[in-house]
């Protein structure tokens, strides 16, 4: 491993937070190089100050682990599977995993992994990635959100939601399923919207999943499949900050570093660090 994520200076066995990075981009179809994106945040992570001042918290503090890379192959399949066996661990040792993708269809394997009763799916991402398949691939990052539904849970939903083919959003109205766009952030307010969100998915702990292409193009210009007229970063922070208390599991996927100069895996360390603190603190806070 030639990075470590910052503070994440724990050993495994005492840690409370695992990371590790999942290099792949084998079905990305747009801009592929999420798999430099592990790097790139850990590099990245060494521009914070380990304190918090909304968390009182010091992150330095805290019992992080990074675990380095998984093991990735050129198949999807492979992949997948291998991913799978390494949440599965994780959790099994009661620890949080934290993976740091890679592209969206790792997803699938995380959620699978940390599936019990009564846990909800949220998924922050400007595409629905409801397709039964793309360019001949079931598990293509394009259609991680209908594997979920379909083979793991219905306890579902999406937000900032502002892009799809006319046949996934016909799919998404046949089927109930809990989705949300970036308009009705705008218009009605994060919380509230989220609010709404887990009043449908009726859990009590969560995994929650960022598609870095939520956040839009104009922060975050460096991801897979760009959409413009996303959510500010802002309002992905405090979305975390709501949800990490009852969070099991949580990635960030869909950086592609080489399309800035470094600003989106500035963003995407961030937002990790966030959930780590929002995880640690325990309860949830009120914004000023």
């Amino acid at each position: 491993m030639s990075k470590v994520f910052a503070d994440a200076t724990s050993s495994y066995i005492d840690a409370e937070f695992v990371l590790f990075g999942a290099p792949f981009d084998g079905t990305s179809c747009f801009r592929r190089g999420s798999r430099l994106a592990p790097d790139a945040m850990r590099e990245a992570s060494y521009n914070f100050e380990t304190y918090n001042r909304f968390f009182d918290l010091d992150l330095a503090d805290l019992r992080i682990h990074d675990a380095g890379d998984i093991e990735v192959s050129s198949d999807v399949h492979i992949t997948l599977d291998t991913l799978t066996k390494k949440v599965g661990k994780i959790a099994r040792d009661k620890k949080v995993p934290i993976m740091l993708g890679g592209e969206h269809s790792l997803t699938y394997s995380c959620v699978k992994a940390c599936l019990r009763k009564n846990i909800g799916i949220l998924v922050l991402d400007a595409h629905l990635d409801m397709r039964e398949e793309y360019e001949g691939e079931k598990y293509s990052h394009a259609c991680v959100s209908r594997n979920i539904i379909e083979e793991l849970t219905r306890n579902y939903a999406a937000v900032g939601i502002r892009s799809g083919t006319k046949e996934e959003y016909a799919y998404i109205e046949e089927h109930g399923i809990a989705c949300f766009s970036s308009d009705e952030i705008e218009a009605r307010g994060v919380e509230a919207v989220l609010m709404e969100a887990l009043s449908m998915l009726k859990c009590s702990q969560v995994y929650l999943s960022i598609d870095a292409d939520v956040i839009d193009p104009s922060y975050a210009p460096a991801v897979g499949t760009p959409e413009p007229y996303g959510i500010a970063p802002k309002d992905v922070r405090t979305i975390i900050r709501k949800l990490a208390p009852l969070a099991i599991g949580f990635d960030l996927v869909e950086i592609s570093p080489k399309y800035d100069s470094g600003g989106t895996a500035l963003l995407g360390a961030k937002l990790v660090r966030e959930f780590i603190a929002a995880k640690a603190a325990g309860s949830e806070h009120e914004e000023d």
